[in-house]
């Protein structure tokens, strides 16, 4: 059995999984029920100067029969009194000492609020801090979440305010509602964060009733733009882990979050740069003891691959992971259909006729029977045939040996610009 025991920045937790900070953790009770069911780890529902909150606060995105392939929240930080949180805090840390605990932070962008927050909540016990610079609703409409989040320089700034006070490691959490997280990312590492973790909620709204005309969810006939999350952010979460993992100026830990459901997504992230993974959709949608599952399922994986240890995924994909310009244009693949298997569905055909490159052919074999045939001269290998096939080996994709070297788009045009040089020099 594989080491799950994890270090970011210092925090160690049993195992890299944890709740991230959402409602699944705005409880002492709730985040004590999660340590017993296996979490590693739990990041409080972010503290700060409670609200008041409104219902109704949730609305899910189902699609084509998956229930909660998105899910949007309309909720704010905290509304239970930081005395409150902060007790719970110093209880469950002490029945759960192994375990980490990190509390979420938002406060006016003020030194000395952030000053005394971080003195507050260290004197419980916590093993390390997250500044939520993500939330994009109702908090960023008062200057903070994303509002701070979305500038690089408040960020760094308030950064470097929480670590002037700060004696355990800080991570600070992006928001995805930007250009470029990695220059966020950047600022953060400038102001001195321990680690990052990313992304927070995406702006959105979840739909709209077509009877009532009223948006989903509502509050009173009134709606408001809310965070997304759940399954289908995850790809927009693991590009902006991968962004910053490979970026030269943001060397510190990630924790990674994002539509993480179970353990083939924790490892994802992990070979594209995660040390921890933080989870929320999922655990509200299945329950606390999906942890069963996600742990059991990470040490058979990495005993299958003969990996003694977690950490050693961490990472592992980002050399890989490169601009458009490096890839090599004379790598080719083609599409292959086994008509053994194929069910004459004609999906493939029709994707390709109407939509891709018309090199899917409708033939007859030696008795007659329909089949399919690619045209492989013709096809340019955009993988859509096997996206749209139902049948799992029916079509296969396939690399062409090339003859030519390895050549890149920025390998190209270096080529040209030596080339222009030298006409130009033998002109003048």
């Amino acid at each position: 059995m594989a080491d799950l025991s994890i270090n970011l920045a210092g925090i160690e937790s049993p195992n890299p999984f944890w709740l991230a900070s959402a409602p699944p953790t705005n409880s002492g009770y709730q985040v004590q029920r999660a340590f017993e069911a296996g979490w590693g780890g739990a990041v409080w529902k972010t503290l700060g100067d409670p609200i008041l909150n409104v219902t109704s606060r949730f609305a899910a995105v189902n699609f084509n029969g998956h229930r909660v392939a998105g899910f949007n929240n309309i909720e704010l930080i905290t509304d239970r009194p930081l005395e409150d949180n902060l007790k719970e805090i110093y209880e469950t840390k002490k029945r759960f000492p192994n375990h980490a605990i990190i509390a979420s932070l938002m406060v006016e962008p003020k030194q000395e609020k952030w000053h005394e927050i971080v003195k507050r909540v260290e004197d419980v016990g916590v093993d390390g801090l997250e500044l939520n610079f993500g939330c994009p609703h109702g908090m960023a409409e008062r200057g903070m979440g994303s509002a701070s989040g979305q500038v690089p320089e408040l960020v760094e700034k308030q950064t470097y305010w929480v670590k002037e006070a700060a004696k355990t490691p800080v991570i600070v959490k992006l928001t995805p509602n930007i250009t470029d997280i990695t220059a966020t990312a950047e600022a953060a590492t400038e102001g001195g964060a321990d680690a990052i973790s990313m992304i927070n909620t995406i702006n959105s709204l979840a739909g709209v009733d077509l009877d009532t005309w009223n948006t989903i969810p509502h509050v009173g006939g009134k709606g408001s733009h809310g965070g997304y999350c759940g399954p289908a952010v995850k790809p927009i979460a693991l590009n902006m882990v991968g962004e910053c993992a490979r970026h030269p100026r943001i060397n510190v830990p990630i924790s990674g979050i994002g539509g993480i459901s179970n353990w083939q997504d924790a490892v994802e992230f992990m070979l594209m740069g995660s040390s921890s993974v933080q989870v929320a959709t999922a655990a509200m949608h299945h329950g606390f003891r999906i942890i069963e599952d996600m742990t059991e399922g990470l040490n058979n994986y990495l005993d299958e691959k003969g990996i003694t240890s977690v950490m050693e995924l961490v990472g592992k994909s980002v050399p890989k992971y490169t601009d458009w310009g490096e890839l090599d244009l004379n790598y080719t693949i083609v599409a292959r259909i086994n008509n053994d298997i194929c069910i004459n569905c004609n999906k493939c055909h029709i994707a390709c006729e109407d939509t891709s490159h018309q090199c899917i052919d409708m033939l007859k074999d030696d008795i007659g029977n329909d089949i399919l045939k690619v045209r492989e001269e013709d096809c340019v290998g955009c993988n859509l045939c096997a996206i749209v096939c139902p049948v799992d080996g029916a079509i296969d994709m396939i690399e062409i040996p090339s003859e030519l070297p390895v050549m890149t788009w920025n390998d190209r045009q270096a080529a040209l610009g030596a080339v222009g040089c030298e006409v130009d020099i033998v002109e003048k």
